[in-house]
C-alpha cells in the first residue's frame, strides 16, 4: 500500500505532502500515523532548514477529516481519534524549522487545523477554507477553535465556526488566515522564495525566534520578556553569532553552520 503522507527534501526544504487525492486527501487514521513516521524523519533531520506542507492533486490541500470513518465511532474511540489528531498536529507545531502551508484548495475542518498547525499560509484565489462541523452535529475537534481564535480573535472565529461557512482565497487572506495570496502558478515557487529567504538566515536565531514567539504568546509579558532576554543571551554564546556580526562589520554575506 502506498504512503499516504509522502517526504521530499530537496535544498534544504522538506516537502510533505498528504497524498490521498481520491479522497482529497481527507486525514484517516491512516494519514495521521504515516503523518507521524514524516514528523520522525524531519526532527531527527540535519539537512532541512524549512518545511513545506501540501496535498496532492489540484482541488484540495485536506478536504477535511475522514468522515465515513468518524461515522462509526464510539465516544470513546472519537477521544482518541481526537487525541491522536491533536498530538500529531502539536508535533507539527513544534517542529524546530519553520513551516509553510500551501493550500492547493479546500482547506476545511481537520484540513484547517493542519493548517493552521504551520507558521505561516499561503493560498490562491481558489483556496477554500472554513468549519463545516456543526452543520455535522460536532464542533472542530483538532484545535480549531484554539488555533483560530489565537489567529484572527474569537469572534470572528465564533461567527466562522457557528455559521459553518466557507471562505475563499481573498477573504481569508483579509481575515489574516492566509499571510500571502498568490496566483496558482505561484503557489509553490512563492512558498520556496519565502523559504529560501529564511534560509539565509542563522538557523539557530530563526529556530530560537519561532520558539520564544510561540512559548511567549501563552506567558504572562512578563516572564515572556524574560524568555526573549535568556534566548538572547544563549545565541550570544553560538559561532553564527560571532560569524553573523563579524559579517556585518567587514561588509560581506555570512555564512552560518547552525553551532
Amino acid at each position: 500500500m502506498s504512503k499516504t503522507v509522502l517526504l521530499e527534501v530537496k535544498n534544504s526544504i522538506g516537502y510533505i505532502t498528504i497524498n490521498r487525492p481520491e479522497a482529497l486527501n481527507a486525514l484517516s487514521s491512516q494519514v495521521l500515523t504515516d503523518l507521524n513516521d514524516v514528523l520522525d524523519q524531519v526532527e531527527q533531520s540535519e539537512e532541512i532548514r524549512v518545511v513545506i506542507v501540501t496535498g496532492a492533486g489540484e482541488k484540495a490541500f485536506v478536504a477535511g477529516a475522514d468522515i465515513k470513518e468518524m461515522d462509526v465511532m464510539s465516544p470513546i474511540q472519537a477521544f482518541e481519534y481526537m487525541t491522536f489528531a491533536n498530538n500529531t498536529f502539536t508535533r507539527l507545531s513544534d517542529l524546530r524549522q519553520p513551516t509553510i502551508a500551501v493550500l492547493n484548495g479546500y482547506a476545511l475542518g481537520g484540513g484547517m487545523e493542519l493548517a493552521l498547525s504551520t507558521d505561516i499560509r499561503i493560498g490562491f484565489e481558489k483556496t477554500v477554507v472554513g468549519f463545516p462541523e456543526v452543520g455535522l452535529g460536532i464542533i472542530p475537534g483538532f484545535a480549531g477553535t484554539q488555533r483560530m481564535s489565537r489567529l484572527i480573535g474569537t469572534s470572528r472565529t465564533k461567527e466562522l465556526i457557528f455559521t459553518a461557512r466557507t471562505v475563499k482565497g481573498q477573504e481569508a487572506y483579509e481575515l489574516g488566515i492566509l499571510n500571502k495570496l498568490v496566483s496558482d502558478e505561484e503557489l509553490l515557487t512563492s512558498a520556496e522564495e519565502l523559504a529560501a529567504a529564511i534560509m539565509k538566515n542563522a538557523p539557530l536565531a530563526v529556530e530560537k525566534a519561532k520558539h520564544v514567539i510561540q512559548v511567549g504568546s501563552e506567558l504572562p509579558l512578563k516572564n515572556a520578556i524574560r524568555l526573549e532576554t535568556e534566548a538572547e543571551a544563549l545565541l550570544f554564546s553560538t559561532e553564527d553569532k560571532v560569524e553573523g556580526m563579524r559579517a556585518f562589520v567587514e561588509k560581506r554575506k555570512p555564512v552560518f553552520n547552525r553551532k
